[in-house]
This record gives structure tokens, C-alpha cells and sequence, in this order.
């Protein structure tokens, strides 16, 4: 099986100077945890849920946040996102991938084409989805 099948697309990118507040945003409105980022078209890194929330204030959002917390919401996305991130090609084996989960302590891999343009995402959790639904469909036919 290939990355095409499994990635996740469309995709949700920022740039490199959009602020951390805007990533936040995007994260409390959306049901993923990677955002790609993108400077006209090419792929310059990751930002996770994870890295935006090791960046700001424990305290934004509660009674306790003042002024010096919401201040971090001002930094931008590349003072904190992963550089040069792991990629892939939409035509490269599942496997692959999951080499690459195993190796590294990462938890998504960009889809990139022959320009380095992201054309998709994948998660270690894409990956166990479609074990379990690879799985569930063999239970439903040996029945």
C-alpha cells in the first residue's frame, strides 16, 4: 500500500511569521495536531499541538493569565516549529513509513511532490486506523 491512500489532504498550513496566537486558533477549532508550514508553496516545517503548547503560558485562557502571559501568544511560527522535517512521496510504500515512526521521535511525516510543495500529511494514527479497519474487514469475512 502507498502514502497516497492513507495521507491526510486537504492540508492546513501557516507561514513562518504568522503568530502563535493564530496557530492556537486553528488548533482550537480543528481536529488534528500538525500544522504544516509553508513560505510560497515549499514546505519549511512542522508545528504540533504539543510544540505550541511547551511555547506558551500554562495560564492563557485561566483567571491567573496577565498581560506577560498573552505576550506569547505574540512569537512566531518559526521560533518554535521543526525545522527540515522527515518527508514523503505520495508514491512511497506504507512501509517506509513506518520505518520512519520507529526511528524517529516523530508523530506525523509531511507529503511532499518533486518540489518539496506538501500534497498531503500522514500520522501514526492514519496508519493504525487503516490496521484496524484492514482488520475488522478480514473478521467480517471469515463470518
Amino acid at each position: 500500500m502507498i502514502v497516497a491512500k492513507l495521507m491526510s489532504k486537504p492540508i492546513v498550513t501557516v507561514s513562518l511569521d504568522d503568530t502563535l496566537r493564530t496557530v492556537k486558533h486553528i488548533f482550537e477549532n480543528a481536529k488534528f495536531h500538525h500544522l504544516l508550514v509553508v513560505e510560497k508553496g515549499v514546505l519549511y516545517g512542522v508545528i504540533s499541538d504539543r510544540d505550541l503548547l511547551k511555547a506558551i503560558s500554562p495560564f492563557i485562557g485561566t483567571v491567573n493569565e496577565t498581560p506577560h502571559d498573552t505576550v506569547t501568544l505574540n512569537r512566531k511560527v518559526h521560533q518554535i516549529m521543526t525545522r527540515k522535517p522527515i518527508t514523503l512521496t505520495a508514491d512511497a510504500d506504507i512501509y517506509k513509513a513506518i520505518s520512519i515512526f520507529n526511528r524517529f521521535s516523530i508523530s506525523c511525516i509531511p507529503i511532499v511532490d518533486d518540489k518539496e510543495h506538501p500534497v498531503g500529511i500522514i500520522s501514526w494514527r492514519d496508519i493504525l486506523r487503516t490496521l484496524e479497519i484492514n482488520h475488522d474487514k478480514k473478521i467480517k469475512k471469515a463470518n
